[in-house]
């Protein structure tokens, strides 16, 4: 089976890599990690202007969504850019907020979700007993606690994490009750299901990234007179790598057809993991210059290490992706 993308699929994707191209991301990515908002901020309002978190909520609130592809697309290019930002938990909640309005009476997701789509509200989400990511540059703090999900009040210290652009919070007790019940539940499944096809994207793009820039790198690297690219051995790395994130593409936009939880677990563990991989591969054949923080390098490297573990490890994606396969009931 083959997974194409239509005409207006690729321009939509066309269209964010021209748009991320043009604006310097490296220098949001390290202003973000400093605690500067601002240079994102303002990437974030022209990602939303572009459609990106109108994918994940539906048109009854102000949205285009669902569109599971589309999102895939779009988070493939936000990871080839390094885009900072809580974005695969922005997508989170807005699929939270969704499965939890239809109420026919105005509650959180009316009151909430026009603002994600439209950029204005940034979101983070806290799981059970977990962190939120960004939550110090977050408007809209959502956390799941004992069966229930309320907007947190705040947040404490930040701490950092191996990718310096992702700040790592708890969020603050208290604060107000949106849903409670079996309903809180499902529609956290189901808004992981989202969360993990979105980092799977944006690990792939983190990966392609890795890839294109070394494929350069080691064109232009000289040793013994020749490009160190012309060595058998650099040719057999990179196209190992290559293999593997090609071979995740197809699973990708799979699981998005399908949004089954094993699908997408299979797929977020195998875009994970050869993106890693591909990191790997550019941190040894950059040399030393790969192990500097100033070298842009860096931003994608340690992006494709957090990445590999957010929403679920590498063995709980695999666990999630067997049990699909040996009949184990999914989450819903």
């Amino acid at each position: 089976m083959r997974f194409l993308l239509d005409a207006e699929q690729r321009a939509f994707a066309a269209s964010l890599d021209s748009m991320l191209t043009s604006t310097d991301t490296p220098s949001a990515v390290r202003a973000w990690a400093d605690g500067d908002h601002a240079p994102g901020r303002s990437l974030w309002s022209r990602l939303a202007d572009a459609g990106v978190f109108a994918l994940a909520v539906p048109e009854a609130y102000e949205g285009v969504g669902p569109l599971p592809v589309e999102l895939a697309v779009a988070f493939m290019e936000l990871g080839r850019h390094a885009v900072p930002g809580p974005v695969v938990e922005t997508i989170a909640s807005a699929v939270l907020l969704s499965e939890l309005g239809g109420s026919g009476e105005p509650g959180p997701a009316e009151r909430l979700l026009p603002g994600l789509a439209s950029g204005k509200s940034v979101a983070t989400l806290a799981p059970a007993g977990g962190y939120a990511l960004d939550a110090d540059a977050a408007t809209v703090l959502l956390a799941v606690d004992g069966g229930g999900l309320r907007l947190a009040p705040g947040h404490g210290p930040v701490r950092a994490s191996v990718d310096r652009a992702r700040r790592l919070a708890l969020p603050e007790a208290g604060g107000e009750l949106l849903a409670t019940g079996p309903q809180v539940t499902r529609a956290v499944g189901r808004a992981l299901t989202w969360a993990r096809l979105a980092t799977a994207a944006q690990a792939l793009g983190v990966g392609l990234a890795l890839l294109d820039r070394t494929v350069e790198y080691v064109g232009q690297r000289t040793q013994f007179g020749v490009p160190v690219g012309s060595f058998q051995a650099v040719k057999h790395r990179l196209a190992d790598a290559m293999i593997a994130l090609e071979f995740a593409r197809p699973l990708l936009f799979g699981a998005a057809l399908s949004m089954a939880p094993a699908d997408v677990a299979a797929a977020k563990v195998t875009a994970g993991e050869a993106a890693y991989a591909m990191a790997r591969t550019a941190l040894q054949l950059h040399g030393a210059i790969g192990y500097t923080a100033e070298y842009d390098l860096s931003l994608w490297f340690t992006k494709a290490r957090a990445l590999r573990t957010a929403w679920g490890t590498p063995a709980d994606c695999r666990a999630e992706a067997l049990a699909g396969l040996s009949g184990g009931r999914p989450r819903s």
